[in-house]
């Protein structure tokens, strides 16, 4: 063989694994997504993260890898999702709610962690401050236990004669507890009687309707995964006892309930997707202040008012977001 041959060959054979090697796909980066409830429920959410991830270049299966879990309103498989995605090493963790975050906190030091919405992260331990969280975790608040007064007010204007309310609300949840207590004093503030409504687990939601069986007018419901993963029970079960209902959110109005008052929460899932870009860009957590709502929806479902044979202040509806028939 000639030297100019072999030599020739020679680089060939050098190249080619580098060659080869330049080839290989870069691993895609990959975000854990830990919904409260189930697919189906939280559509709406995912599609409002998905779709403003893919407005920041961030193309599911192509330049982004997101895995999905559901906890189903269980707080044991929420321990279970935050200790899967730490074995997974994903680049960021997407949760919502306090015990959610906790346990997510709890699993990891390292990974940088956004919640989509939770009550008072300062209060709750979550961050340091708003302004500076500290840490690997931040998001957006929806500060809902402040909201408690305005739904009670509402709920007051709905059924004017109210004279005693009962108020629901997971107690194993620790925003859910400060919530109960800014409900109170809201009801006290508007000299109602009130009935607290402890429930740690779905099992203890039919009995607590028995304990008020003909004693409240009215049933203010704290959210939370639980009772997110329960809503068509609970308000199946306050319409059988002719209960006007208050919700945080749209989704309980749409499984049945009367009305919300709340955070938009498909405009807090898209602002999120902005949180996940910056760290995916090299952000730290600890340096972006956490944010809080800009919008705020009250929502009317006018066929639930129609089997309450309630009237709903002309007011009322003018003020309304949406209502839902």
């Amino acid at each position: 063989m000639r030297r100019r041959e072999f030599v020739t060959l020679l680089g060939g054979a050098v190249a080619w694994p580098l060659a080869a090697h330049a080839q290989q796909p870069t691993k895609l980066r990959t975000i854990g997504f830990s919904g409260q409830s189930t697919r189906s429920s939280e559509s709406e959410l995912v599609a409002a993260f998905t779709q403003r991830l893919h407005e920041l270049g961030w193309i599911e299966n192509r330049t982004v890898v997101i895995e999905y879990r559901w906890s189903e309103g269980r707080a044991e498989r929420v321990v279970q999702i935050a200790a899967e995605f730490v074995r997974l090493k994903v680049d960021v963790i997407v949760t919502s709610g306090t015990p959610q975050v906790l346990a997510t906190k709890q699993a990891t030091s390292v990974i940088p962690i956004v919640f989509a919405r939770v009550g008072d992260p300062v209060a709750n331990g979550l961050v340091a401050s708003l302004a500076r969280p500290g840490g690997n975790v931040t998001g957006l608040s929806v500060q809902s236990d402040e909201l408690a007064g305005k739904r009670i007010e509402i709920l007051r204007e709905v059924v004017p004669s109210l004279r005693r309310v009962a108020i629901l609300g997971n107690v194993d949840n620790p925003f859910t507890v400060l919530e109960l207590g800014e409900a109170q004093a809201a009801a006290r503030r508007l000299n109602l009687e009130f009935d607290a409504l402890e429930i740690r687990r779905a099992e203890d939601i039919a009995p607590a309707f028995e304990a008020i069986k003909g004693r409240a007018e009215a049933l203010y419901v704290c959210p939370d995964a639980l009772v997110d993963a329960n809503k068509i029970r609970i308000n199946t079960l306050a319409l059988g006892a002719r209960l006007p209902t208050m919700h945080g959110y749209r989704e309980y109005v749409e499984a049945a309930g009367l009305m919300s008052y709340g955070a938009n929460l498909p405009d807090l899932y898209r602002r999120s997707a902005d949180y996940v870009d910056m760290i995916l860009r090299g952000a730290n957590p600890g340096d972006m202040p956490v944010e809080q709502p800009t919008k705020f929806d009250l929502i009317i479902n006018l066929t639930t008012a129609k089997a309450l044979s309630l009237t709903i202040p002309k007011s009322l509806l003018l003020r309304a977001n949406e209502l839902i028939e």
